[in-house]
Order: C-alpha cells, then structure tokens, then sequence
C-alpha cells in the first residue's frame, strides 16, 4: 500500500475563451489520483473541505481508486490556485491559501502496517501548521523503515524565508528514500543561476544522493527524464506530444513512478537502490509517457491505465 500525503485544491484555469474553470488538483493530490488510476494501492492523507469543491475533491479520489479512510474533513475552505499559461503551456500559479483545510492536518499517529511508501511534497511541507505535521510523518514512516518519496515541488511565491526552507529541505535529506525534482526546482534548491547548465545540476544532486536518498530522480521538460544513483545516471528522451498545458505533468511523473515500482515488487529503499540502468530507463520511460498524457489535456488528467497501455 502506498500513502501519498499532501494538499488538494482547486486550480482556475484559463479557458480559450477567457473564462477560468475550476480543476480539482494539487501536487500529492494528482500524485494519488495519478498512481490510483495507474491501479497502485493508494490511500490519500490530507484535510479537506466539507464545502463543495471539498465533496468534488473526495468524489474524484473515489473515482480514481483511491482509498480515503486517512482523508480528515473540516469546514476550513479549499485553497485555490489561479493558473497562468504561457504560450508553451507552461503555467505559474497565483495561490489563495489562509485559513484553508489542507493547513489543518492532524497527524495520523503510525500507519496502518501494510503501508509500504509514503510520498510528500509541494504546499504540505511549506504552510504551517500542516507543514510541521507531515515532517513528522516523514520522520516516523523513514524510522520504521517505508519507502519515503519527496518532491518538493517549489511554490518559491509561498516560501517566505527561501534560505529557512533550504536549510528544512537538507534536514529532509536523510529521511528520503527516493528525491524526484525538476531541473528549475534543483537550481532553485542550490542557489544555482535559473540558466545554469544540467551539469551543475547533476553535481547537486550527487550531493543529494550522498545525503541520504537512493536515487534523484530530474524532470527536465521538453528534455526528458533522468535519474542519478550512487554509480550511474541515466536518460530518457521526452515522448512526443501536442501540448495543452504542463499542470500536473511532474505529479504524474510521481505517481506513475509509484505505480511502476509497485507493480515491479521495488516498493523499498533496498529494492530502488538495487535497480540497474535497465530498469531504470523502463521506469522513467513508463512515466514520461503517462505525463506526456497528462500534457495533452487540459489541467491535471492523469491517464487511466488502460489508457497507458494504449499508447
């Protein structure tokens, strides 16, 4: 069983004609929706609304296979997202966030003991007070030994004391089995120039690598995909695709990751740090081309399995 822990929101996207329609996500809220239809066990930890988006919300988790019984409900508001699109379908994201539901979480105590993995990330480990809630389930989950999954996903907007917030995501290191970040997020994360070359990256991340987790696993965009381990890297060309917009296509990455070491039996730290550059490249292949999907629609959809295995 895997446990993808975080916020869900609403986004308002920008239709062709200029309106703003309302689309259920969030970081680890496609995560789950992302590895649940990919037909991985998953449960969703987070807080969320009783209000209308909030019953939306835990209608398309449902629908997505995703289990709720570690969803808390709670009259708080849900967060909302304004989405802006480049002309490459890039987007940036205006954030309305005080006094919303996702903030509330209460820890859940320990786990239920078939829980396997546990992924983190995005607006969870930055507001307060959910932020401090989830590192303690990042703490606890990383002691009794789960696969722990980090993307953080940087919002650098909410992140008031950016050099506090780094010096938190280093203290996550050790607790983290398996880093998935994009190339922007990495050179934001190091302080390195937005124009630096993956070179550079690839060095940071061998430090990260060296901190605590098994594998980095970079998103680069139009690029592709890659993965650093303690002895290789290895890349994987982008799959082709007309796109709509990218929102949702690095959480896809990460909930097909999930799914695919699940259904690979790779679903602990042992297992991650043990797969060759074959398997890897399947890996990372398996997920670059459910994004691609998620990029050709409009908002956060991630493919259906079968959808998958149409392609």
């Amino acid at each position: 069983m895997i446990v993808v822990a975080g916020e869900s929101l609403v986004d308002l996207v920008p239709t062709p004609e200029g309106h703003l329609a309302p689309r259920l996500g969030g970081g680890p809220y496609n995560v789950a929706v992302a590895a649940g239809r990919l037909e991985a066990p998953v449960r969703f930890l987070s807080r969320i609304s009783t209000d209308l988006f909030g019953d939306r919300l835990v209608e398309r988790l449902h629908a997505s296979n995703v289990r709720t019984e570690l969803v808390q409900r709670g009259p708080e508001p849900t967060t909302l997202a304004v989405v802006g699109l480049a002309d490459d379908g890039s987007a940036r994201y205006s954030f309305y966030v005080d006094g919303t539901a996702d903030r509330q979480v209460t820890d859940p105590g320990p786990l239920p003991d078939d829980v396997r993995a546990v992924s983190f990330g995005t607006l969870s480990l930055v507001l307060e007070p959910g932020a401090s809630t989830y590192e303690r389930v990042l703490w606890r989950e990383s002691e009794r030994g789960a696969l722990t999954v980090l993307d953080p996903n940087i919002r650098a907007g909410l992140i008031r004391d950016p050099l506090a917030y780094r010096d938190r995501y280093d203290s996550w290191l050790p607790h983290v089995s398996l880093l998935k970040v994009s190339v922007d997020d990495a050179r934001w994360l190091a302080e390195l120039p937005e124009d630096a070359p993956e070179d550079d990256v690839l060095e940071v991340a061998r430090d990260w690598v060296a901190a605590g987790p098994a594998a980095v696993v970079l998103t680069r965009g139009g690029d592709g995909l890659a993965v650093l381990t303690a002895n290789d890297v290895i890349r994987v060309p982008p799959t082709p695709v007309t796109v709509v917009d990218t929102i949702g296509a690095g959480d896809t990455v990460q909930g097909a990751l999930l799914a695919w070491l699940h259904h690979h039996d790779a679903l602990s730290t042992e297992a991650v740090r043990g797969l060759d550059g074959g398997k890897w490249a399947e890996a990372l292949s398996y997920a670059g081309a459910a994004a691609a999907i998620t990029c050709s629609r409009a908002g956060a959809e991630p493919p259906f399995k079968r959808e998958l295995e149409m392609t």
